[in-house]
């Protein structure tokens, strides 16, 4: 059994060690840093943090005025908050100035659980890709996690990091680069192509084993930036394989799917499927069986593989 650890347990990990090497960076949470995993930078650094309450809008609006005081903030608070009730303050405030603001959301998609629809974003990736200036990031274990929040941190502008709440399979080794705009190809195969962001990205790799096991060759790639997308990996996949399956904990309208339709629509026409939630709310419930009824599962993904194929 891989060792599980959830992504917003790596964020707040990563937030210490960050906090240790720069002294500019600050952390400002929405009363909910408990959760968000803050508190872990909080602890150490308490002159460095700040609560602002149950105002997200003032959230973003105090990082952007300390932005432009030169320090390196990253807000948090759960995705629905942070890319819904913020938004206009994001668009306005941060993305428009390009102001170097770090929005780091947790609790995202259908594995928030037992918290139910109001909670459970969705549509977080559509509404921060569509924003100018903005990158988008969607880490898939704990290893990838810190070392996306070490790369922001480095970035000069704003970047969403899109967390969850829920242990995930640890995939990566401590050898893992990660970079900025750029998908890592984690297995070899010549007949399909799953694209994976996020938690599902272990997902994708237990499917490719299964349809290894149907005499079927699948390439897994990681997306971790879905904004600026890594389109070289996209055209290439498309080329040298039949079919490409996109996976991910989002509606399949302007996530992770959508990105690359476009990607090959404009570049190389492939066939293609996307898995994710299909333009619906989601509910309350344990996490995993939420996944398996919303389509977000290992048998989908081989399902979808082999019907692709079957074209």
């Amino acid at each position: 059994m891989a060792n599980m650890i959830a992504t917003r347990d790596a964020y707040g990990e990563a937030l210490k060690e960050l906090g240790g090497i720069c002294e500019d960076i600050v952390v400002l949470d929405a009363d909910l840093s408990g959760s968000t995993k803050t508190s872990v930078f909080k602890k150490e650094y308490p002159h460095r943090f700040f609560n602002v309450g149950i105002a997200e809008q003032n959230l973003i609006g105090t990082a952007a005025g300390l932005a432009t005081a030169g320090k390196i903030p990253f807000a948090s608070t759960f995705a629905v908050f942070a890319a819904g009730r913020a938004f206009e303050i994001i668009r306005n405030s941060v993305a428009y100035p390009k102001l170097n603001v770090k929005i780091a959301a947790t609790h995202a998609g259908l594995t928030v659980g037992e918290d139910g629809a109001t909670h459970q974003a969705l549509e977080d990736i559509s509404l921060m890709r569509s924003l100018p200036n903005m990158v988008v990031l969607c880490p898939a274990d704990a290893v990838e996690t810190k070392k996306c929040i070490y790369k922001a941190a480095e970035y000069k502008g704003p970047v969403y990091i899109r967390l969850g709440r829920s242990k995930v399979p640890v995939i990566f080794d401590e050898s893992y680069e990660f970079e900025i705009g750029k998908g890592v190809q984690l297995k070899e195969g010549s007949d399909i192509t799953i694209i994976a962001a996020g938690v599902m990205v272990a997902k994708a790799l237990e499917a490719a084993e299964r349809l290894e096991k149907e005499g079927i060759s699948a390439r897994v790639i990681n997306m971790p930036t879905i904004k600026p997308i890594d389109k070289d990996i996209i055209i290439k996949a498309a080329k040298e394989t039949r079919g490409i399956v996109t996976a991910e904990e989002h509606s399949i309208i302007g996530g992770l799917g959508s990105a690359v339709a476009e990607v090959l629509s404009e570049n190389y026409p492939a066939h293609m499927v996307r898995i994710g939630t299909m333009d619906t709310f989601g509910e309350s419930g344990d996490a995993e069986e939420l996944m398996e009824k919303y389509g977000l599962s290992v048998g989908n993904i081989v399902d979808k593989s082999k019907k692709l194929l079957s074209k």
